[in-house]
């Protein structure tokens, strides 16, 4: 066998492009098959502009954030030709920049520009909008001191999400989570959470959850977690050892309509245990592009009834109608050209 695979491999021959227009060609052809362009438009400070052509929308491979991870991203979402909670996914961008050791090429207020300017040049009016902070191009080596400058990349995503009204099933990941230093940052280094959404998977359920070194719950692998208790309480865990969500944050802003409404309790952050939380009444994911999605089944136990929970919509609902018609606090109207 082993010699049939060596003879095989001997009558591989790689091309060799002779010119860049070859190679382009050969990326437009890639592209030209596909009936939707999914990115729309691409900003990079390599080249120092935005880029509409999907075929060079590209990074550097001597990209620190390619070959060493070093690198910190966010995500805003884009609704209706709105921009949702903008500054607050910019805020957090720049808080796990400092934290990463990464000096932004441009100051905030020219980072909300490129941002607001590329969603502009994508007329995209519903998807996403997602931005890296790199140590930028410069050598391999571990340390970024051969990088001569840093690196923003910015690209939308034009894709469809809906408010999740159907639950899902999750486990308990035995993949060990980040320690809270990584954690709390907004990194590039996902090895971790994708091996934990695999194995989710590999096991029929849409996710994981993870729990913490002292048996309190953290967080999913992209998403954090909430939970209606029997009492009718919402609880989320702390956030000072796992990601501040924004959409989390933004949930525990809006939850005490539904406490005046008198369907609520009160709501809180702490810890729950493990077996705490498998004792919820309702139980949920929180992210930006859900932004509630029901849970109704953890490590094949149900959770309450096993149905999606009555509070987990109201709640959905109020951080939904957020995304569609909030404040302009909120919601950013982008200036498409017409």
């Amino acid at each position: 066998m082993a010699a049939i695979e060596a003879e095989n491999d001997s009558e591989f021959k790689a091309h060799v492009f002779s010119s860049s227009s070859e190679l382009l060609e050969k990326l437009h052809e890639k592209w030209s098959s596909l009936k939707k362009k999914p990115y729309p438009a691409m900003y990079s400070s390599i080249f120092g502009g935005i880029i509409l052509d999907p075929a060079m929308m590209v990074i550097p491979i001597d990209d620190h954030m390619v070959h060493r991870g070093h690198g910190v991203f966010d995500t805003a979402i884009i609704l209706d030709g709105y921009l949702y909670e903008l500054d607050a996914h910019l805020d957090r961008f720049l808080r796990s920049a400092a934290k990463a050791r990464i000096l932004s090429p441009f100051p905030r207020s020219t980072l909300r520009s490129i941002l607001m300017q590329l969603t502009v040049a994508s007329q995209c009016k519903k998807g996403t909008l997602r931005y890296w902070l790199s140590a930028g191009p410069g050598d391999f080596l571990l340390s970024p001191t051969g990088c001569p400058t840093s690196a923003f990349y910015a690209v939308v995503i034009d894709e469809d999400f809906s408010q999740c009204k159907e639950g899902i099933k999750v486990i308990t990941s035995t993949i060990p989570m980040k320690p809270p230093m990584f954690a709390t940052v907004k990194n590039v280094n996902y090895l971790p959470n994708v091996l934990a959404k695999m194995q989710a998977e590999d096991q029929g359920a849409f996710a994981s959850i993870w729990i913490d070194e002292h048996g309190y719950i953290a967080e999913g692998p992209n998403v954090n977690v909430a939970f209606i208790t029997q009492d009718k309480e919402l609880v989320l865990p702390f956030f000072d050892n796992i990601l501040s969500g924004c959409t989390a944050r933004r949930l525990l802003e809006l939850a005490p309509k539904l406490v005046e409404q008198g369907r609520l309790k009160s709501l809180k952050t702490a810890n729950l245990t493990a077996e705490e939380a498998k004792g919820a009444a309702e139980m949920m994911y929180v992210g930006s592009t859900l932004p509630i999605l029901p849970i109704i089944m953890w490590d094949e136990q149900p959770i309450g009834d096993g149905k999606v929970g009555e509070l987990t919509m109201a709640l959905s609902d109020l951080l939904w109608d957020d995304m569609v018609s909030g404040p302009e606090t909120q919601r950013f109207r982008v200036p498409y050209k017409q």
